[in-house]
């Protein structure tokens, strides 16, 4: 595929990095909308079919019909840009579900196409027994497979270059629920009533808890057409999603946070897919407003507009959080830190493994000791480890799951593949690091991007290996910290985020 790249300059600012014409390209915004996209579109999918209710369902009733097949179109900016099929039939003592999604994604006017196929056995009262999840996209394969014990979920996860085994213990044994949620009618009666679930997200390899709420029976126009339906919605890592069941509890529409939307079709319309969908990444950025800083500024305010209720990462680090003010101070890498934030920096997480950053291989740790040498202090350590990914990776949208080793064995990737890189390299030789995942401001407007922050001398520093700056320019707001599982959390401000640039006291 052709390699999507755009040379652009910045606006001269003064900053250290922002001087005159600086080359930036945007193909490394492009990684991070296309993932976040993803996850979405995939989590919608999860929490459709690995729901874990904390209540008795009876949807085992509904399976009734020797076989149950359903097409959805999935609609973005109004136009069909992907499908999902689904089967449902019985098979030995319980049954047998398979799922199919095909999504072609407008990015720079490029298209993308995924596909995604998930298999599952299930037990008669639905309990999920197995799965194995395919997706494929023009740079990357994978696969997974898994099976249950009791409470717990093991998987194999194979993405061509790595492996990575681990598992997942939930509160009750995983129920898969097909598109005929009639329990959620039975048990929810009165708008405003809620219940919780639990699921398993086999894009980030995790279980949570969600809640689902019921809003009452509403009037909804859907394709041109009115219909009467309940209205439920749940949230997810933050993010709010809403579907509407028809009288028989069968799924209408869904719709997420990205403006992506399922719509219940029939079979020749949810496959009748535009060759060219609306361009995704001007549809999820944020426009920049305000002035931006003068020359020599280290320092900036932004007055955000969130949605309520949400937690973020806003305060720590370089970052002070303040009512709706946000205040960057960006930090002096060539000194010691204080030890304000020593016990933060402390917290073993930040060295730990995890499924997508195997800061624990040998492969990962051998590289890294090759590239920092022997005797060289913790900030030229860091330093060096930056510098190498930022010259060693091949700079490509690559859509899949960033794991470390993967990107180790194929050098290249976007944000997400250089930000768990550095990570894996740097904790395997003792170096507290984690995933920052925010917006950064390019050609006027903020896309969402990822980095890294290390923590030396009890203070946490940024750096971005992708557009190699030590530390980060002030353009980049944090709002969460954390792996895959904790990234998705920026999804929640999809469509809802408006960033002000607050020009400097003694500026006019």
């Amino acid at each position: 595929m052709k390699r999507v790249c755009r040379v652009t300059t910045r606006p001269a600012t003064g900053l250290e990095n922002v001087n005159g014409h600086r080359k930036t390209m945007i193909w490394k915004y492009v990684k991070g909308i296309i993932v976040l996209t993803w996850a979405l579109l995939l989590g919608l999918l999860a929490t459709r079919e690995l729901f874990v209710p904390e209540l008795d369902t009876r949807e085992a009733t509904l399976l009734r019909q020797a076989e149950q097949e359903r097409f959805y179109g999935i609609w973005f900016d109004n136009v069909r840009t992907g499908y999902v099929a689904e089967t449902l039939r019985p098979a030995g003592q319980g049954y047998a579900l398979e799922q199919e999604a095909h999504l072609r994604l407008n990015v720079l006017q490029t298209s993308q196409v995924i596909d995604m196929r998930i298999r599952a056995g299930l037990g008669r009262d639905l309990t999920l027994q197995d799965f194995h999840f395919e997706f494929r996209s023009p740079f990357y394969t994978m696969t997974a497979r898994g099976e249950v014990t009791g409470n717990t979920v093991f998987f194999r996860l194979d993405t061509g270059q790595a492996v990575i085994q681990d598992q997942v213990t939930l509160s009750r044994p995983p129920l898969l629920a097909i598109n005929d949620r009639a329990y959620l009618l039975e048990r929810l009666t009165s708008p405003g009533q809620k219940v919780k679930v639990s699921s398993f997200d086999p894009v980030s390899l995790a279980g949570r808890d969600t809640i689902i709420t019921y809003h009452g029976q509403e009037k909804i126009l859907i394709r041109k057409r009115l219909k009467q339906l309940h209205h439920f919605s749940q949230k997810l890592s933050g993010m709010r999603i809403n579907f509407w069941l028809d009288t028989k509890g069968r799924v209408i529409k869904e719709e997420s946070p990205a403006g992506f939307q399922f719509i219940a079709e029939p079979e020749f319309r949810a496959r009748d897919i535009a060759d060219t969908g609306n361009e995704l990444l001007s549809a999820v950025s944020v426009p920049r407003r305000g002035p931006l800083p003068g020359p020599g500024a280290r320092q900036i305010s932004y007055r955000l507009t969130l949605p309520p209720d949400i937690d973020f990462d806003l305060a720590g680090g370089r970052q002070s959080w303040d009512g709706d003010l946000l205040t960057v101070t960006r930090e002096d890498f060539s000194g010691t830190g204080g030890a304000a934030l020593r016990n933060e920096c402390r917290a073993g997480s930040f060295l730990e493994p995890s499924p997508y950053v195997q800061a624990n291989h040998k492969a990962i740790r051998s590289q890294a000791e090759s590239i920092v040498g022997d005797g060289d202090d913790t900030r030229t350590r860091v330093r060096r480890l930056a510098a190498w990914v930022y010259t060693a990776l091949d700079k490509r949208p690559v859509i899949g799951l960033p794991d470390a080793l993967t990107t180790l064995k194929t050098r290249q990737g976007d944000c997400n593949e250089h930000a768990s890189l550095f990570a894996a390299l740097a904790r395997s030789i003792g170096i507290p690091t984690v995933i920052a995942t925010g917006v950064t401001l390019q050609n006027n407007a903020f896309y969402y991007h990822a980095w890294n922050e290390v923590c030396l001398d009890g203070t946490w520093y940024s750096l971005d290996t992708t557009s190699n700056q030590v530390p980060a320019d002030l353009f980049h707001i944090r709002f969460a910290r954390g792996d895959m599982d904790q990234q998705l959390k920026i999804g929640a401000l999809l469509g809802k985020l408006l960033i002000e640039i607050l020009p400097r006291q003694d500026q006019p």
